[in-house]
C-alpha cells in the first residue's frame, strides 16, 4: 500500500469539515479569516479562533525579532527560530511529538548559521561555530542522561527523544553559554504550570505534560534576552 505523502508543503490546506482546499486568498494570515467572518467558504463551518491566535502570535514574535535584532542576517535568523518554535509547540501540546522533520532541520540550520556567527566568546547572536557544535552536543547528551538516569531509577520514560533534539537545536542556535539558564528556566515554568494543569483537570502524576513548549518558550527567551540572563546569573554565582 502507497502511503499519501504529507509534509509542510503537500499536500494543500484544505477544511477540517469538508476538505475543500484552501485557495491562497482564503490563507492569508488573521486578514482570511476576518474577511470569512471565521467561517469555511464552501461548507460555512466554523474555523476554530486557535489559527488566527497562533497566526497573531506568530507575527508578534516576528516583529519583537525584528526590533531586537534590527535589519540583518541576525534578524533572518532569529525569525527562523521563532516560527520552528511556534509550530514545534503547538504540534506537542495536540500529539507529544516533536516531529523529526522539524528538529532535525532546526538542528543543522543552527549550526549552518553559525558560520557567520558572533566572535568567540562574545555571546552574540548567533554564536560561533565552535559555541554551536558543542551547544549541540551538550544539548543532546544533557538530556539524552536524564532521561536514562530517570528510567533506570523509576522505570518511566520522563520525557521523549524530540525533546532531546529540539535541545540540541536551541544549543546549536544559541550556543552552549545558554544552556543552563534554558533548562532552568524550561523546568521551573514546566513544573509549576504542570501543577496547576493537574490540579485544575484533577490529574494525577502521571498524566503526561509534554516538555517541549517550555524548552521551545525559554529558548526563544534566551534569544531574546540571553547574554544579559547569562551575565545575571554568573554574577550571582561569582560575588563574593
Amino acid at each position: 500500500m502507497t502511503l499519501q505523502k504529507f509534509n509542510l508543503v503537500v499536500p494543500r490546506s484544505a477544511c477540517p469539515s469538508c476538505k475543500a482546499p484552501i485557495t491562497a486568498s482564503q490563507n492569508i494570515p488573521l486578514v482570511s479569516w476576518l474577511i470569512l467572518g471565521g467561517r469555511c467558504a464552501s461548507c460555512k463551518k466554523a474555523i476554530s479562533v486557535r489559527y488566527p491566535l497562533i497566526e497573531a502570535l506568530t507575527g508578534a514574535l516576528t516583529a519583537a525579532v525584528a526590533w531586537k535584532f534590527g535589519f540583518g542576517w541576525p534578524a533572518l535568523g532569529g525569525m527562523v527560530l521563532s516560527w520552528f518554535l511556534v509550530a514545534l509547540t503547538f504540534i506537542d501540546v495536540d500529539h507529544q511529538l516533536l516531529p523529526d522533520s522539524l528538529t532535525l532541520p532546526l538542528l543543522w540550520g543552527g549550526l549552518l548559521v553559525s558560520l557567520w556567527g558572533a566572535q568567540a566568546g562574545s555571546m552574540a547572536f548567533p554564536p560561533d561555530i565552535r559555541s554551536s557544535v558543542i551547544g549541540a552536543i551538550a544539548g543532546y547528551v544533557s538530556l539524552w542522561t536524564v532521561y536514562h538516569l530517570f528510567r533506570s531509577l523509576t522505570g518511566k520514560e520522563g520525557m521523549g527523544y524530540g525533546d532531546f533534539k529540539l535541545f540540541a537545536a536551541l544549543g546549536a542556535w544559541l550556543g552552549w553559554q545558554m544552556l543552563v539558564p534554558l533548562i532552568m528556566i524550561a523546568a521551573v515554568v514546566g513544573a509549576v504550570v504542570g501543577i496547576i494543569v493537574l490540579a485544575v483537570r484533577r490529574q494525577n502524576r502521571a498524566t503526561p505534560i509534554a516538555f517541549g513548549p517550555f524548552l521551545a518558550a525559554a529558548g526563544w527567551v534566551m534569544l531574546m534576552w540571553g547574554p544579559q540572563l547569562v551575565a545575571g546569573y554568573l554574577h550571582w554565582f561569582t560575588r563574593s
